[in-house]
């Protein structure tokens, strides 16, 4: 089973969230965010390879993949260290956004 690793700037980004649905949506908004955020956790823990490679960052160093939240409106970006077994996640994009601005964000 692989460890999941939360880089700070993707913790930032999941409070920011978190917080904004919160004030914008209600309570109930936010607990189903952190409950998909608990679910995206387990299937990277015990399938890190399972979702597709980001097309967006194809140009990368790292193989990084994406998985969907919130009715595909967001992705969990990560990659999978095997040598490790370690999943680190390094952003969470609103799929709205302009495309060039996911590649810009993800630095190697």
């Amino acid at each position: 089973m692989a460890k999941v690793i939360w880089e700070h700037s993707a913790l930032i980004v999941l409070f920011d969230y978190v917080e904004n649905a919160r004030l914008e949506f209600g309570a109930s908004t936010a607990k189903r965010w952190q409950k998909e955020r608990k679910d995206a956790e387990w299937s990277l823990e015990h399938y890190p390879t399972s979702h597709t490679p980001e097309q967006l960052l194809r140009l990368k160093k790292k193989l990084y993949r994406g998985r969907h939240l919130m009715n595909r409106r967001f992705k969990l970006i990560y990659y999978y260290d095997e040598v490790e077994d370690t999943v680190h996640i390094v952003d969470i994009w609103d799929t709205r956004m302009n495309p060039k601005a996911l590649a810009r964000r993800i630095k190697s």
